[in-house]
């Protein structure tokens, strides 16, 4: 049996982020990932490090979020002295909105984000046309464009630039990741856990499941009953063109290799990895009222991926009562909480807890709203 002082099941963006973590506090984790084939929540990120909008229903989600891209330029720094560049930017991020209607809509609701108890500061702001056409000069707006909502704290990255880096990290840094060793088994003998694969059995004092939409059934068998259902995000990639869209504008970026990435849909059909006609069409229809000389481009992929999605669509970070040291991290922002994973995320699992200001991300608060 192979043994650890803490083993990561999963290595998509939360594990892996979690792990480097890890491996940088020299706790030297073992990352113990399934197969190519597994349902894969980073294959259809959008490469968003994304604060606006973000905890309109939960205060402290919107705290998570502003902490962890404020951690992101220093998490950045590192990944590229180990792995080279991995396109970060934080110039910040516009939505765009199409017609007055959606302008005045947008301004409210991130009136009402700021204005709430515990709201926060106002790291935004509303543009007009002009304001918008004055901060991404040269960029062909179409005629709807009426403006956009602007936060300085947003930002971008290559997701498959920084997985590569997160994973060479822990590798680096003393882990070891395994792949193609999906979990069956997890029991607890005398303290220690057991996580048995197809290709051997692995011990540990501390255990993280962060397996994405298969981390409820591992972790009911640690004593957690977490909720996860899986949702379906359609995107599209087209050709690549000269830079001329400066910042990411929500569900349209433009790569550092310079294609536009476009999407993504969010569609309840289980764990369907199909993409429609449909889907590509409402996503370019927008893109390109928006955008018009997108209009000639040529699409080179479609694809799918599945979100990981708890009810209201923030993250859960738990840990076992029956089996202390066996935590449990989910939530589909694994871009964005990628830094606050690396450092908070990574303090709680090596410390046995987690601290007061994660506790509202408890999976308990679903039993409240359902008492409710």
């Amino acid at each position: 049996m192979r043994e650890a002082e803490v083993i990561v099941i999963g290595a998509g963006m939360v594990g892996a982020a979690a792990a480097y973590g890890l491996a940088r506090r020299g706790l030297r984790p073992l990352v113990v990932d399934g197969g190519d084939l597994d349902y894969r929540a980073a294959r259809g990120n959008g490469g968003l490090v994304w604060v606006q909008g973000k905890g309109l229903d939960m205060a402290p989600y919107q705290w998570l979020t502003r902490r962890s891209s404020d951690l992101w330029p220093e998490l950045a720094a590192q990944l590229v002295q180990i792995a080279g560049d991995i396109q970060y930017q934080r110039r910040g991020g516009v939505t765009l909105c199409l017609g007055e209607e959606e302008l005045a809509s947008r301004e409210g609701t991130l009136m009402r984000l700021h204005n709430r108890p515990g709201g926060s500061e106002r790291d935004f702001e509303m543009l007009d046309r002009a304001g918008l056409e004055k901060l991404m000069p040269g960029v062909p707006f179409g005629p709807d464009v009426a403006g956009a909502s602007y936060c300085w704290r947003d930002g971008h990255v290559d997701p498959l630039r920084l997985l590569l880096a997160l994973q060479r990290g822990i590798k680096e840094l003393g882990g070891t990741l395994l792949s193609d060793q999906p979990v069956r088994a997890i029991t607890r003998e005398q303290g220690i856990f057991k996580v048995r694969t197809d290709k051997g059995m692995h011990g540990a004092a501390k255990i993280l499941i962060a397996a994405g939409n298969g981390s409820g059934a591992l972790a009911r068998q640690v004593g957690l009953d977490v909720p996860v259902r899986p949702q379906r995000g359609q995107m599209l990639i087209t050709e690549r063109f000269a830079p001329i869209l400066p910042l990411p504008a929500g569900g349209i970026r433009q790569t550092g290799e310079g294609t536009f990435q476009i999407g993504a849909t969010q569609e309840e059909v289980g764990y369907d990895l199909a993409t429609s006609v449909d889907a590509a069409a409402t996503m370019a229809r927008r893109t390109v009222q928006a955008l018009p000389f997108l209009g000639r481009a040529k699409l080179v992929r479609h694809w799918s991926a599945l979100r990981v999605m708890t009810p209201d669509g923030h993250p859960i970070y738990a840990q076992s009562e029956s089996h202390p040291g066996a935590f449990v991290a989910l939530c589909h922002s694994g871009i964005t909480l990628a830094a606050a994973h690396s450092e908070m995320l990574a303090d709680a699992v090596a410390a046995g807890g987690f601290p007061d200001e994660i506790s509202p991300f408890h999976h308990r608060r679903f039993d409240v709203q359902k008492a409710a």
